[in-house]
């Protein structure tokens, strides 16, 4: 973990923090919810990798992929992407089928099966994040949503400027 924690010299002193001393909480708290969401994930009644749930996601938001947008949206090579479809497709979470208009080409999308795990997986996700806003009091779950929404504005206006990180 990223915490700065121990004599008290290094603890918050409030919402004028310095961006760096800011940046570390905003680090611990990324770790926890990143931990959460793993254990959310792992408790479904299909038990996937990060990698599978992020390539069955993918597929979710842009049906009909070929191997290569696929990999190149996971950020992994081919051979890496068409074993990790072979796992997914013996699953029954997708299957691969041959484009209605280019021959040569084969379509990755996802099965009602598929649907089905990440629809059970997104639940398990809620409903652990919402025990755990659960036990913030009002003022602070409003303050933590104000808080990300000023984050979401702020990373929109440096991605706008060029200012943000190219990746």
């Amino acid at each position: 973990m990223t915490r700065l924690s121990g004599s008290g010299d290094d603890q918050s002193s409030g919402p004028g923090d310095d961006p760096l001393s800011v940046a570390l909480e905003i680090a611990d708290a990324v770790d926890g919810l990143a931990n959460l969401w793993s254990v959310a994930a792992q408790g479904a009644s299909l038990r996937l990798s990060p990698h599978q749930l992020r390539a069955l996601r993918v597929l979710e938001s842009e049906p009909g992929l070929n191997l290569t947008a696929l990999a190149e949206s996971l950020d992994i090579g081919p051979p890496t992407a068409s074993r990790l479809c072979d796992r997914l497709e013996a699953a029954g979470l997708l299957e691969r089928l041959l484009h209605p208009h280019r021959r040569r080409e084969v379509q990755i999308v996802l099965t009602g099966r598929g649907r089905q795990v990440l629809n059970e997986v997104a639940a398990r996700r809620s409903q652990a994040l919402a025990a755990v806003l659960a036990a913030m009091g009002p003022g602070e779950r409003s303050a933590l949503s104000g808080g990300l929404r000023a984050f979401l504005s702020a990373q929109d206006q440096s991605d706008k400027e060029g200012d943000g990180p190219r990746g």
